[in-house]
């Protein structure tokens, strides 16, 4: 794992002038020690990540699938510099209780963001947190006020601000103002991820404490769909397609076009296609938010072609000087008359460089660029106390804004007229109260007053 070769390849080409030397001051800093809470696909993809760019000590793995965890632990062990096992656990609060850390990652179901990303900041821990922040809108706000309160740098899975060729984007097209008044942008995603499944209920696996793994979530009857891997098919864990990748893109427009929070979000939909799977995440659904000049409009669809086969899943930004086409493996600018020039740029993967994720199991290899950049900008602002760049307040904007888009959509398609000082939806009792789920006993739900 040859840090000065990510130096040299990857960095010296982005947009940011400074990551370079940024990457040189985290590769040859003090070592951090590090605990990954839930070790599955992606915890381990970052955990990985992290290890790659940095001088880490992965000291304790928690997972409560032990037979996940121990695979987990294996593979670190080959991965880290020492060599060593990291200790293992079922329960985070034992892991943060029984370890000194610097970094915690978590990498658990959507469901389980809240409680151990508190108490990890509690604990005195930076955090890296997957997206979306939350499950319901308070648990985020508690999120957030946590952070603040304990004086943490906390860092959400958003890299798409971190991604090499996005970055170039932003900085070359939009920052320039070739796209001119940008007036409109569309986001979407059209893949065919939406299990199609409707296998009979059945017992958990023996390694897996099942009512630890559903903790404050409403309790259903196990299903093999949703372990491993499985659970954005239902709504009790996670919030759907909308919650797993338009929460991508419309940060990724938020951050391009530097948006804070939409004054309205009105989304419909529902399972119009797929109406014999167990899953419960709708299969269709059109969301706008709105940013008073500036309309974001969201289309999933989990059947069908998409109208771009180039660009699936995306962001498309519409100027009156030309447009962007923005996803995770290229970007064009498409200039609007005869005087421009279009521009194209595929995405780099560094597997040259990073021989290790040639064979990594389910590695989205065409990602762990931005993933290692996000790390570094992560890690630079934990040295220098600042706000990273997918901070805890963006992704709570970006998760809150796509959680109350299936909030609408459950409320049969009305409108929703934000106020971020208050954090309430105005003028609709209703829609207020579902702005935090019940936890199951003993679970207590998290806000911003009780962190």
């Amino acid at each position: 794992m040859n840090r000065r070769t990510f130096l040299e390849t990857s960095a010296a080409g982005l947009a940011c002038s400074s990551l370079a030397a940024t990457a040189a001051d985290i590769a040859n800093g003090p070592t951090k020690r590090v605990a990954l809470i839930g070790s599955g696909w992606y915890g381990k993809v970052d955990l990985l990540r992290l290890i790659q760019v940095a001088p880490v000590e992965v000291v304790a793995l928690c997972d409560v699938d032990s037979k996940m965890l121990s695979g987990a632990a294996e593979i670190v062990a080959k991965r880290q510099k020492s060599g060593r096992r990291p200790k293992t656990y079922v329960d985070y609060r034992t892991l943060l209780k029984e370890n000194k850390l610097d970094l915690v990652i978590i990498g658990t179901p959507d469901h389980w963001h809240a409680l151990p990303m508190i108490a990890a900041v509690q604990a005195g821990c930076d955090v890296y947190v997957q997206k979306p922040t939350s499950i319901d809108v308070v648990e985020s706000q508690a999120m957030l006020a946590a952070a603040r309160k304990y004086d943490r740098v906390v860092q959400v899975g958003t890299q798409r601000r971190s991604t090499p060729h996005l970055m170039e984007a932003r900085e070359q097209i939009v920052s320039k103002g070739l796209l001119g008044n940008v007036a409109h942008a569309e986001v979407c995603c059209y893949y065919h991820m939406r299990n199609r499944e409707n296998p009979a209920d059945s017992s958990p696996p023996e390694t897996l404490d099942y009512d630890l793994w559903s903790g404050p979530a409403p309790r259903r009857p196990f299903s093999e769909i949703c372990h491993p891997r499985g659970w954005r098919a239902f709504m009790e864990y996670s919030n759907g397609i909308v919650g797993d990748m338009c929460v991508h893109m419309l940060d990724t427009v938020r951050w391009m076009l530097d948006l804070g929070w939409p004054t309205s979000i009105v989304s419909q939909g529902g399972i119009l296609v797929d109406k014999d799977a167990k899953a419960n995440t709708t299969d269709t659904q059109t969301a706008c938010f709105d940013f008073d000049d500036l309309q974001v409009i969201w289309q999933h669809r989990a059947w069908g072609h998409a109208p771009d086969p180039d660009y699936p899943w995306a962001a498309f930004l519409y100027g009156d000087k030309g447009t962007l086409k923005l996803s995770v493996n290229r970007y064009d600018f498409i200039p609007r008359g005869r005087g421009g020039k279009p521009i194209h740029r595929e995405v780099k993967m560094e597997l040259d460089e990073y021989p290790e994720d040639k064979t990594e199991k389910d590695l989205e290899r065409h990602v762990a660029p931005a993933v290692r950049v996000h790390m570094i900008d992560f890690l630079n602002a934990v040295a220098k106390r600042s706000r990273p760049v997918a901070d805890i307040e963006q992704g709570h904007i970006s998760s809150v804004s796509c959680i109350l888009a299936n909030l609408s959509q459950r409320l049969g398609g009305r409108t929703l007229r934000w106020d971020p000082q208050t954090h309430t939806v105005i003028g609709d009792p209703e829609a207020n109260r579902l702005l935090s789920r019940p936890y199951t006993a003993p679970w207590i739900h998290p806000t911003p007053d009780t962190v």
